[in-house]
Parts: C-alpha cells; structure tokens; sequence
C-alpha cells in the first residue's frame, strides 16, 4: 500500500480540489480588482483637505466619493478572499497540515496590501506552456522572478507612499520618491536618501528587505545553477571531442598497421611466389635431365639388342 499517496489523499480532500479548481480564477481576477482599486484610492485620492479653495470643493468631493468606491470595493474583495479561507480550511481533512501550509492566504487576509501578490498565481499557465512550447524551468523561474519582482515594488510603493503622506513629517510624500524608494529598499541597496518614519511603513520596508534577500538569493541560485550547467556542457563537450580525437588517431594508427601487416604480407608472398617459381625450374630442369637420361638409356638398350640380333646366328652351336 503507498502510504505517500494515502497521505496526499487525507490531506487534501476531492471536493478541496474542486473548490481551489473553480475559485482560482476567479480569485484572480479579484486580486487584479483590488489592486486596480487600491491604485485608484491611493493615487487618486488628495493627501490633505484643509485649506482647500472653493473651485477644488468638486473635485475633492468626487475624490472622496471615488474612494469610498473603491474602499468598498476592497471590502468586498476582502470578503471573497474571507470566504475562500474559510471554505478551504473547512473542506481540508486535515486542517492543521493546511494551515501550516498555507499561511500566504492567511496573510492576504489579514494583510490587504498582499493581496495583490495573489496576481503570481496566474503564471502558472507556463505549465502548460512548458508543455506545448518545452520552455525550461529556468525560463519559467527568471518570469515569476522578474513579476514578483515587479508587484513587490508597485505594491510596496503604493502602501509606503499610502502611510507616509499622512505623517507630518514624512519624507515619502510623492509616489515617484515611493517608487524609487521601493526599488532601492528590494535591491538591497539602501541609500538612505528616503525612510520610513511612521511605525507601518517600517513594518513595509521589512517586508520588502526580506522578500528583496529572498529574491536575490533565488537569482542568485539561478545563475549559479545556469554557470554550473554551461561548465558542465563544456566539460562533455571537450571531453567528447578528446574522446573522438584519441579515437580518430587510434583509427589512422589501426589504418596505418594494417597497411605495414598488408605490406610485409605482400612481400613474404612475393618471396615465397618467387621461392616457388625457383622449384619450378629445377623441377623442370630435373624432368629434362631424366628424359635425357632415359633416351640415353634407350638408345644403349637397342644398340644391344641390334648387336644381339647381328651375333645370333654366328653364334649358334652344330647341331
């Protein structure tokens, strides 16, 4: 029996999901409202009403009338996310595991300024891009990098500029000052030249010095990894080459032997062709010889039977 599986399967219930699978989106999609109307209270709201001219009494009630828009849609946002949590929480089998294992949610609960950072999840649509287009998972690391990186510094600037502009005597009173502070606090740079006096903008510049570590030591691991990968490539690719180089001279030496064997195996068959074409003549010489001497042979043989035939008669006892 797998007891991984079983405890997958205890953990997180079918209908759990079901829920997060139909909720995702639009969660989303509420994420991305909240900001718009975040951007809309904080950017478009006046930072001080007193004192005001009479030809801006319009534009000030609009503004106020714009944000209280969006303060309630805020709200309502923040109710969607409440409810999320808790339906979640309640369809989990083991509830303790998914709280230990979801305390971002709980956090853009409680905290508004994160939930925006819910906008991260829709980069996990490059899983399916990775599917169709085979993009790396370096690839897909360096674009959620570069877009937490992104919201980090909006967000950050937008709660930062949100709190200080209300202190009197805050160095933060324009969002471009907001924004560049933002960028230098998540780079870890910290020139100084702008700080956080009221005790929630401090609480900001935390968030955003860990979340800026977190990410460098993320890029940090990125490259390393990719520098580790190209040494690695070329390391295979000089030994592959060395290996067909020493292959290549142990061919042309296994050639050029071949060649020698094949030389001194002509020259031996030279000899013994010529050895035996020596064999031949003196057997030729050695027949000729015998076929003298057995004419010789023949002709002593009738010169006796010729002198033979002369002498019988002569020799013949009287009867």
């Amino acid at each position: 029996m797998d007891v991984k599986g079983t405890t997958s399967a205890v953990r997180e219930s079918p209908t759990l999901k079901i829920w997060r699978k139909w909720t995702e989106w639009p969660l989303t999609a509420a994420a991305v409202v909240f900001l718009i109307a975040y951007s809309w209270q904080v950017l478009g709201a006046p930072p001080n009403t007193q004192g005001a001219s009479a030809s801006a009494g319009s534009a000030i009630i609009m503004g106020m009338t714009g944000s209280r828009i969006c303060e309630t849609v805020m709200n309502v946002v923040w109710v969607l996310f409440a409810i999320d949590y808790v339906v979640s929480l309640a369809l989990a089998n083991d509830r303790r595991h998914w709280f230990v294992h979801h305390l971002f949610d709980l956090a853009s609960v409680v905290l508004p300024v994160l939930r925006p950072l819910r906008l991260l999840r829709l980069f996990m649509v490059l899983k399916v891009l990775n599917r169709t287009s085979g993009m790396a998972l370096r690839g897909r690391i360096a674009i959620y990098v570069v877009a937490t990186v992104t919201l980090m510094i909006y967000v950050g600037a937008l709660a930062m500029f949100d709190v200080e502009r209300r202190a009197g005597d805050g160095m933060i009173d324009d969002f471009g000052d907001a924004v560049w502070w933002a960028f230098v606090t998540v780079t870890t740079v910290g020139y100084g030249d702008y700080a956080p006096v009221t005790w929630q903008g401090r609480c900001i510049a935390a968030a955003l010095m860990l979340g800026g570590i977190t990410l460098i030591g993320v890029i940090t691991a990125m490259v390393a990894s990719w520098i580790m990968e190209r040494v690695e490539t070329g390391e295979r690719t000089a030994w592959g080459r060395g290996m067909e180089s020493r292959l290549s001279h142990e061919m042309d030496e296994d050639a050029r032997a071949g060649e020698r064997r094949d030389m001194r195996l002509m020259e031996r068959l030279d000899l013994l062709s010529a050895r035996l074409d020596g064999l031949d003549e003196r057997l030729s010489r050695m027949d000729e010889r015998r076929n003298r001497m057995d004419g010789r042979s023949n002709d002593r043989n009738r010169r006796t039977d010729r002198s033979d035939d002369r002498n019988g008669p002569t020799s013949r006892p009287d009867e």
